[in-house]
């Protein structure tokens, strides 16, 4: 029975150290396996990686590609328009020849009073100017006294009354022979003053003035230098209150202690209704000139770095540039640019100008 006991021993130390053997080699395997499992993990994270920074690439060249596709694609498209950089000059002024037309119908031209002519031959006025004063005529006033002092019985008109020559201005009595006589106008005029009333007595004072403004005279000065280039029946524009009046140099007259002479032009005042006492300017003929075609300088307008014309075609209104030559005050010489043949716009062109540079200004916006 001893034998047994120490085979025993022997059996139950191998089966320990199998277990222990075991025991280690499945530690290990599990140690393996953790490593491989972590660097199979590393590899996996590192292949994703390289994924993204491949796809990037290929993302980034893709990008590329599509730039410099957009690009050639813009320069194509770039290509023909600049084969057509250089601007056409004649096509510009043409545009702009279109945009300095209007359209206006007959009706609302006459309505703005848009009126039209033709050119023609024209004498052109060298002139001499001058400036003076309007004044009346010693025939044209008339102070009205009593004939005998006495009392004053009636009195017709009134101060701004027109009167006819021999029409009654009053009734007086004499003191002398108590007598009723009339006081007559001695001209035809407007009662300019008036100092008498019914109960008063006359004395040797101006009981009625009267004056007659349908005809008036222009005074012009005209200075040493100018007096060998002026003479009588020379031709005068009067300048007055925005209207001109034609009229012909009467006489020529000294002027007391002045260092000038007055040239005299009477004129029709009817129309124009002026009073004595305005200043005036006169442009004084000295020579013409004739010319084989003229435009009104009213007329002339400009347009950008052009003088030029309105030209009437049916309803529409062209701005026709002109070369231009000599002039006076009232015409401009025309060298080219216009016919004979042509209306153009003499009168209140500048609404037409106005239309035109409206037009662009609402174009350009």
């Amino acid at each position: 029975m001893k034998p047994i006991l120490p085979i025993t021993l022997l059996l139950l130390a191998g089966f320990t150290y199998n277990l222990s053997y075991a025991a280690n080699e499945s530690d290990h395997g599990h140690e393996e396996q953790h490593a491989h499992d972590h660097e199979e993990e590393h590899q996996a994270h590192n292949k994703a990686d390289d994924d993204h920074e491949e796809e990037h690439s290929n993302t980034e060249e893709h990008a590329g590609e599509h730039a410099d596709e957009k690009s050639h694609q813009h320069e194509d498209k770039q290509s023909p328009g600049e084969a057509h950089a250089p601007k056409d000059d004649h096509g510009d002024e043409g545009g702009h020849e279109e945009e300095l037309t209007t359209k206006i119908d007959h009706k609302m031209a006459a309505q703005v009073g848009i009126q039209t002519t033709l050119p023609r031959s024209q004498e052109l006025n060298q002139t001499i100017i001058s400036y003076g004063s309007l004044t009346t005529g010693p025939t044209q006033l008339s102070h009205v006294r009593a004939r005998y002092t006495g009392m004053i019985k009636s009195v017709k008109p009134d101060i701004g009354d027109t009167v006819k020559r021999g029409d009654l201005l009053a009734r007086v009595e004499s003191n002398e022979s108590l007598k009723v006589y009339n006081m007559l106008a001695p001209i035809a005029g407007t009662i300019i003053e008036r100092h008498a009333n019914t109960g008063e007595v006359t004395e040797d004072q101006v009981l009625f003035s009267i004056a007659n403004f349908k005809t008036l005279w222009a005074e012009f000065r005209i200075y040493h230098a100018q007096q060998s280039q002026i003479s009588a029946g020379q031709t005068v524009n009067i300048h007055v209150n925005d209207q001109v009046i034609a009229g012909k140099i009467a006489h020529i007259i000294p002027a007391l202690n002045k260092p000038y002479q007055l040239a005299r032009v009477q004129f029709n005042n009817e129309v124009h209704g002026l009073s004595p006492g305005l200043l005036v300017e006169g442009h004084i003929v000295t020579a013409s000139i004739p010319v084989t075609l003229a435009v009104m300088k009213s007329a002339i307008q400009s347009m950008g770095e052009q003088q030029g014309v309105f030209v009437q075609q049916g309803d529409q209104y062209k701005f026709t540039p002109l070369q231009l030559g000599r002039s006076d005050d009232a015409y401009a010489e025309v060298l080219s640019g216009l016919e004979a043949k042509q209306f153009y716009v003499s009168k209140n062109s500048y609404l037409i100008k106005a239309d035109i540079e409206k037009s662009e200004a609402e174009h350009e916006h």
